[in-house]
């Protein structure tokens, strides 16, 4: 009889490891009959805890004023969120709400014109005006000139509001570049606002200020929305994330005690065994084998598991790049997600001695990193190799 050892990711606690490892057994058993599923929970012996009962935790908006408490600046952060994410945004509403196109009496001026006049302006000046938030605002401005929503956005919009709207899709933009590229210095808000505030005045915004907040009614309703939402889940988005980013540095600077709780695990198993692991726990498994020789494990699974990453990136505490796979490490079959952001492949780095293969949960990252044990093309890769 083959046995199943199971091990879980980052941040599974009971009671839902219960449930998990549930679900695991009755998905392979149902290809495969004769099986010896054993769950390994290390969360509860070895997963990470909030020893002081969260005294590391900051308040809930970061800005030393304590939980909620409403400061300058603070009022349109999550409006900038949305718009970092998509810095057409606020266009899209607007062109939305637009009534139908028709054509333009004779002689009548169109309503994008005048912007788009001074955008060619702002275009001949390069990145210069935006020049404390870094480079890409040229980028932006030939980008905006060009987009469909402009002329749409523009007849539904005064042409104060779509100054501002158009200045805070450039900013937006340009934030966004740096980003995308992990550039390790973005601009404060108030430097971010300024620029606004100065291209809403190139754009032809009458003057009113410094500060020009998210105006938007639906993008601030959304983004409101959103925002409440985090804050009424604080306390239990607290105890569920800090266990997953706590459990891997807890396995990385004191890894032993959960490799030896499993090779304790292994040993008093008939074989033939196959490990199969999620997250974490394909970390936990290939040190595990790597370390010690298991000649009664003849098959490792892993999903979405980040060990290849850990291995190239020297990070890996059982084995650095570029020492090989030592010979008595079994064959692994590797599942991962091309949408799970924290999925890796390892046939590149291992060649003949890992197999990758592709699964898809059509679900977006992080959902796609939680999907593969509700997958049925997971059990079926599984079923397949099974010793």
């Amino acid at each position: 009889m083959t046995a199943v050892v199971f091990i879980h990711g980052t941040g599974v606690r009971e009671p839902g490891f219960s449930a998990l490892a549930g679900r695991f057994a009755a998905g392979v058993s149902a290809l495969r009959g004769g099986l010896r599923v054993v769950p390994y929970y290390w969360g509860g012996a070895y997963g990470a805890a909030l020893a002081a009962g969260g005294a590391s935790l900051p308040p809930a908006t970061g800005t030393g004023r304590g939980p909620l408490a409403p400061g300058p600046g603070d009022d349109d952060t999550a409006d900038w969120a949305v718009l970092y994410a998509d810095p057409y945004a606020e266009l899209a509403l607007a062109a939305a709400g637009s009534a139908p196109a028709e054509e333009l009496p004779p002689g009548s001026v169109p309503p994008d014109l005048r912007v788009r006049a001074r955008l060619a302006d702002l275009l001949a000046e390069g990145d210069g005006p935006a020049a404390e938030l870094g480079p890409g605002l040229a980028r932006a401005v030939a980008d905006l000139a060009a987009h469909p929503l402009l002329a749409p956005a523009a007849a539904s919009l005064a042409p104060d509001d779509l100054a501002e709207i158009a200045a805070r899709c450039l900013t937006a933009q340009v934030v966004a570049g740096l980003l995308d590229t992990d550039v390790p210095l973005v601009p404060v808000g108030v430097t971010r606002d300024a620029v606004v505030g100065r291209l809403a005045a190139v754009l032809g915004a009458s003057a009113r200020g410094a500060e020009r907040g998210v105006r938007s009614l639906a993008l601030r309703v959304a983004s409101s929305a959103a925002s409440r939402a985090v804050v009424r889940r604080r306390r239990a988005l607290t105890e569920a994330a800090h266990p997953a980013a706590g459990d891997v540095l807890r396995y990385l600077s004191r890894g032993e005690a959960v490799r030896a709780g499993l090779r304790a695990l292994i040993a008093g198993l008939e074989p033939p065994v196959a490990i199969v692991a999620h997250s974490l726990g394909g970390i936990i498994a290939l040190d595990t084998l790597v370390l010690t020789p298991l000649p009664q494990v003849r098959l490792l699974v892993t999903a979405g598991s980040q060990a290849p990453f850990l291995y190239e990136s020297g990070s890996l505490p059982s084995l650095e790049h570029p020492a090989p796979l030592p010979a008595h490490v079994p064959d692994w079959l590797n599942l991962y997600d091309p949408r799970d952001l924290l999925s890796y492949l390892g046939a590149g780095l291992f060649p003949g001695r890992v197999t990758d293969i592709a699964v898809d949960s059509r679900q977006p990252f992080p959902a796609a990193h939680s999907a593969y044990w509700t997958n049925s093309e997971v059990y079926r890769h599984i079923g397949e190799r099974l010793p």
